[in-house]
């Protein structure tokens, strides 16, 4: 019974992407880079947890296009293990500012969704994408 699953593996992948890729752009994507140079600033700002504390607009900017241009072709599934790695990135980065400012488990959203990335980054998009795998 459990085996006739894997005939929706692609769709699955899809539903993935379109679900958590959507979501994600409706709440952090957009508003991230509306906010423009300001936002950018304040959220590069952020990195000198990581003792990376130069270039902050960089950085807010680098975490800007993550969550819109990288959920966008995660989404469509068109440049998708670069996307993912930028998105991959992006979280751990985020994880790791925020364990050591939140704790473990106020960070946990975070670090759950930096799994995710990683691990659609190993599976691909599936056949129904741009990539067309």
């Amino acid at each position: 019974m459990w085996s006739s699953l894997n005939n929706f593996r692609d769709a699955a992948l899809l539903f993935l992407r379109v679900a958590l890729g959507g979501f994600y752009f409706w709440i952090h994507g957009f508003h991230r880079m509306a906010g423009g140079p300001k936002a950018w600033q304040a959220a590069g700002a952020a990195m000198e947890h990581l003792d990376l504390g130069f270039f902050p607009l960089a950085w807010g900017f680098l975490g800007a296009c993550a969550a819109t241009v990288g959920v966008l072709l995660l989404i469509l599934g068109l440049c998708f293990r670069p996307a993912c790695l930028l998105i991959s990135g992006a979280l751990i980065a985020l994880s790791f500012i925020q364990v050591e400012t939140l704790g473990v488990v106020r960070s946990a959203h975070s670090i759950e969704l930096a799994m995710v990335a990683v691990t659609l980054l190993f599976l691909g998009p599936g056949k129904y994408s741009f990539d067309g795998q």
